[in-house]
């Protein structure tokens, strides 16, 4: 199966885009198509053995359209912009109002100039000037015509292939303006002729070549305002595309080498001085520095970056010179995929457009049918000609499928520019209308709720084995697995400078433990369940394992074949933001659960400091599903939360899936939405963007309703008999172009969102949360660089009672763990002894 995505050029109104989308569906192979009206650009899927790109665009060109597929090259994308080709479109349509303007002014001037009491010249009045009046009138709009026939072309070529679209509305009314114009000017000869005074005084007042003219004119000055309020829709890609630098300085053979970006290979060295931007991703080997990624995650603050940290492409380097390899180029960088879900979530459809597109889809036919009826009408009722001719006319004009086809992609758009601005990657339009109907939450904790990087606190063994022994036989087994536990084992062996033992026969039995051999007897390393499965007594290590649970850590047990050789607790620490993520949760009335893998004590306590009601714990990935399974079972919307392997499965299940940024590709793969900053609170943002979305969507298709609602039979002279209405086609003109732009308008509005979070809560926290040790976590002003954070925390190390401290630049959060309880006024202190203030 192969995916494709094609430029298509013509589409005017969802009637064009549904064409489109009818004529390629129809083709054998076709497995899915998505036809987006507002980026002109359509997303095919289909079977590459009986379809090509080649009969797609012959296709869509017999519809009325023309096609061209969209090379997947990156670098030819950056240089041919997507706002250059709205650019293109803007300049057209200038040049066109520029154009019908100039003969528009003049033509109104005279044909309505008498009926004004406006001054004109004497070769305009009387019935002898009859026929230069008229055809002054018919010069004067042809240049209108000309300069505007894209709508004859387009509207007579899709009506002729049975889709008929906006163009054809205003081709088939403006064109019978032209063509009773131009006979109206022969019946006038006619009287001129024959001396029939009567002929010439009512055919001379019967022109309609100012309503033809001054309605094109009128929908191209409303097409031009849509052109470039759409262009504004699509600014958070086009800005996103200007992020990336043009050129890398190189190290090669000890030289400083400027090369392009797009010749920029895999483990290319690249120096990058203060103030530069990082021109793709890679990770630092020389050099610690503070880089701004607020382009990318959103983030206000400068992030501390050391050797060994990654970097990212197109953040900002601010403060130190830094060396760093390239890990990765091209289309796989962050920069480059955030542009590719960006525009693929712009280009897709939202169930909630279902609606609109089915209506547009018989909507233009339905309005012809409707102005037929009424001019014939009109005529029976006794009216002239011209009159039920007018009526026609304004029906045909004022009738617009444009705000219907524009209601959601514009919203959507605009959303998911929003969202990549703050950190938060929606995949396609469908998550985005789905996540405002969640009412469960459900929450990973290891890396989700918590920081992902757990400690080992306590190390206790058997009589026969010593500490470094158990915990060098552990390291052993536990370097070969990527799961967090695993990683701070191996942390604390490295710490001690252990030697790694000979291991074989590995095997990692998922989401319980690992057993391997070390010089001939078999080890198991892993959880309760693991080692009871094995048939050995847990004997004192029971009641042990049971105290540290309750104090919030994790217990992993290590055993041979006859004995408990003891046990290693690993604790990790939430995030300074979970707690606040939970309650604004709460705040919008859904339910939060915790679904863990951990051990039911642990997770509990975790619980009891979040106020989590609900602990799913102790379970396996595939019981992570099922558990999610359950849920919606029940009835219950769920959106699943979470950043490991072993969460896949549960993101998938879920009715949307949303990755913490720095989980697992597995997971971020897996998921609908993803979180780029590794923030709970993104997730309450994601949320309160679909709302937003949502809300604007409906209020976009409300007007654009019952715009046409209204405007059909106030066109169609429905309240003329009654109330003497009648609509003039040049307002019904005016009126048509102003719906599509009052909807982009409103929809532009989401650039305004702004998610409410309480900014007031947890100023300074002082919970004494179950773990490694007492943790305190401060809120510290003034902070913005790596330097700045290293003399907090060399300040606060300094302090008997501190085990560690953890500064977050972008939170101005700083984490304390204490290994007893301190004054918080010591804490205080020694941060302003250190030049900074803590934020009461």
């Amino acid at each position: 199966m192969k995916t494709e995505k094609y430029d298509i050029k013509g589409m005017t109104c969802s009637a064009c885009s549904n064409a489109v989308d009818k004529s390629v569906k129809k083709l054998e192979g076709i497995k899915d198509i998505n036809v987006n009206l507002l980026s002109n650009s359509m997303l095919v899927s289909y079977d590459e053995n009986v379809l090509d790109y080649e009969k797609i665009i012959k296709t869509v060109e017999d519809a009325g359209y023309s096609a061209s597929l969209v090379s997947k090259d990156n670098s030819k994308k950056n240089d041919i912009a997507k706002e250059n080709i709205a650019q293109i479109e803007i300049d057209e349509l200038k040049q066109r109002l520029i154009i019908s303007l100039i003969f528009a002014i003049p033509l109104f001037y005279v044909s309505m100039g008498h009926m004004l009491n406006w001054y004109l010249p004497s070769f305009f009045h009387g019935v002898e000037n009859a026929i230069t009046f008229a055809f002054t009138q018919f010069l004067l709009s042809l240049p209108i015509v000309v300069i505007n026939k894209k709508f004859y072309k387009v509207g007579f070529k899709t009506l002729f292939k049975g889709s008929p679209n906006m163009d054809s509305l205003i081709a088939i009314g403006t064109g019978a303006a032209m063509v009773y114009g131009v006979f109206s000017i022969y019946k006038i000869a006619y009287g001129l002729g024959h001396n029939d005074i009567n002929i010439v005084i009512q055919y001379s007042m019967d022109l309609y070549f100012e309503s033809a003219a001054i309605v094109l004119t009128l929908i191209t000055f409303g097409k031009f305002l849509e052109a470039r309020a759409k262009g504004k829709t699509s600014e958070a890609i086009n800005k996103l595309i200007d992020l990336s630098p043009k050129t890398a300085l190189v190290l090669k053979y000890d030289k400083e080498v400027e090369i392009a970006v797009e010749d920029l290979r895999l483990q290319d060295i690249i120096i990058v001085k203060p103030g530069q931007i990082i021109p793709t991703d890679g990770i630092i080997i020389d050099g610690n520095t503070s880089i701004d990624e607020s382009m990318i995650t959103g983030e206000s603050l400068p992030i501390s970056k050391k050797i060994g940290d990654k970097v990212i492409g197109a953040s900002i380097n601010k403060y130190g010179a830094i060396k760093f390899e390239v890990t990765k180029v091209g289309v796989d960088t962050v920069l480059s995929q955030i542009i590719k879900l960006v525009e693929e979530a712009s280009s897709s459809k939202a169930p909630i457009s279902k609606l609109a597109d089915k209506i547009s889809s018989i909507f233009v036919p339905t309005v012809i049918a409707i102005s037929i009826i009424a001019t014939i009408t009109w005529l029976f009722l006794g009216y002239s000609f011209e009159f039920s001719l007018s009526i026609g006319i304004a029906i045909l004009v004022i009738s617009c499928p444009c705000a219907l086809g524009l209601a959601t992609p514009t919203a959507i758009m605009v959303a998911t520019g929003k969202g990549a601005q703050n950190g938060i990657l929606i995949k396609n339009a469908e998550a985005l209308e789905v996540v405002h109907k969640i009412d469960t939450v459900v929450l990973d904790k290891t890396g989700t709720i918590t920081q992902g990087k757990p400690k080992v606190t306590d190390i206790f063994t058997n009589e026969n084995i010593s500490e470094n022994d158990l915990l060098q036989i552990a390291f052993s087994l536990e370097k070969n697995s990527e799961h967090p536990l695993a990683l701070a084992i191996v942390e604390k062996a490295n710490e001690k400078k252990l030697e790694s033992l000979n291991i074989y026969d590995f095997k990692a039995i998922n989401g319980l433990g690992i057993e391997a051999k070390i010089e001939g007897k078999t080890i198991f390393i892993g959880n309760k369940k693991f080692i009871d499965s094995k048939n050995i007594y847990l004997d004192e290590f029971f009641t042990k394992s049971e105290e540290l649970s309750n104090s919030g850590k994790t217990p992993i047990f290590i055993a041979n074949q006859k004995e408990i050789l003891g046990l290693i607790s690993i604790a990790d620490t939430i995030k300074s933001t979970s707690k606040q993520a939970i309650l604004e949760f709460k705040k919008m009335g859904l339910d939060v659960i915790m679904l863990t893998g951990d051990n039911k004590n642990t997770a509990l306590s975790i619980a009891k400091d979040l106020s989590i009601s609900t602990v799913i714990s102790e379970v396996l990935p595939q019981d992570k599903e099922k558990a999610v399974r359950k849920l919606q079972e029940d009835g219950k919307k769920v959106a699943m939360i979470g950043d490991g392997i072993n969460d896949a499965p549960a993101l998938v299940r879920s009715d949307v899936g949303i990755a913490i940024g720095a989980g697992t590709d597995v997971a971020i793969e897996s998921a609908n939405i993803v979180l780029v900053k590794n923030d709970l609170l993104d997730a309450v943002k994601a949320i309160q963007l679909s709302k937003a979305t949502i809300k604007n969507i409906k209020q976009n298709l409300f007007w654009a309703f019952i715009y046409n609602i209204i405007g059909i039979p106030l066109a169609a002279g429905v309240f003329y008999t009654i109330l003497g209405w009648k609509l003039n086609p040049m307002f019904a003109g005016a009126a048509m172009s102003l719906s599509s732009v009052s909807v982009v308008l409103n929809a532009l509005r989401l650039k305004l969102f702004k998610p409410i979070i309480d900014e007031e809560f947890n100023i300074i926290s002082n919970t004494n949360q179950k773990g490694v040790n007492m943790t305190k976590v401060l809120k510290v002003d003034g902070m913005s660089c790596g330097h700045c954070s290293g003399r907090v925390e060399k300040a606060l190390n300094a302090i008997d009672g501190v085990d560690s401290v953890k500064v977050e630049l972008s939170t101005k959060d700083v984490t304390i763990n204490m290994s007893k309880e301190l004054d918080e006024q010591t804490l205080v202190s020694a941060i302003s002894d250190a030049g900074y203030e803590v934020i009461k």
